[in-house]
């Protein structure tokens, strides 16, 4: 089935092979995606740890392997759902079918007239930004969940050090 040019957005915070598997999937469906980065104005934050920058060259560094052809877009939270998909519209290349699993992404699309299809997870509980960044902050092993390159653009920034360093607590 060919659909022509799909949407899907995440955080990606940072990209792990759970992101992978899905971009796989809808690959199959599309000749080509839009990946929206989501929050893109957040860093440095627990949940938020990387930059959009960051989150970009994870993102092109992995899907260089890949023969996907995809446009990667910084979207800001404008904290207006009501005209979001108007600002996502504004800020991308034209598309027909949106890819999201997120009920309020899936609603706002819908609402505005789009296709909207929900991507197979992949081991979901496994492959998540929070588990791999729980992860980075207690030592655990995280490598085998992210691609090759999104490790090393995390170990380039000290994406590990950063993130232990914004969770201290205020001393006192």
């Amino acid at each position: 089935m060919d659909s022509g040019r799909a949407f899907y957005i995440g955080r990606f915070q940072p990209y792990h092979l759970g992101h992978q598997f899905v971009l796989e999937n809808i690959a199959r469906e599309v000749d080509e995606i839009i990946i929206g980065i989501g929050s893109a104005q957040a860093s440095h934050e627990q949940s938020n740890l990387f930059t959009a920058g960051e989150r970009v060259l994870m993102m092109t560094k992995a899907l260089e392997e890949l023969s996907i052809k995809h446009y990667i877009i910084p979207i800001e939270d404008i904290q207006r759902n009501s005209v979001w998909v108007s600002h996502v519209i504004s800020l991308t290349p034209p598309f027909n079918v949106v890819y999201s699993n997120n009920p309020l992404v899936i609603c706002l699309f819908n609402e505005a007239g789009f296709e909207v299809r929900q991507s197979p997870l992949f081991l979901r509980e496994q492959y998540s930004g929070t588990q791999i960044r729980h992860r980075m902050r207690t030592g655990k092993e995280w490598k085998s969940l992210v691609p090759q390159s999104t490790f090393d653009v995390i170990k380039e920034i000290g994406g590990v050090e950063r993130l232990k360093m914004i969770s201290n607590k205020d001393s006192v």
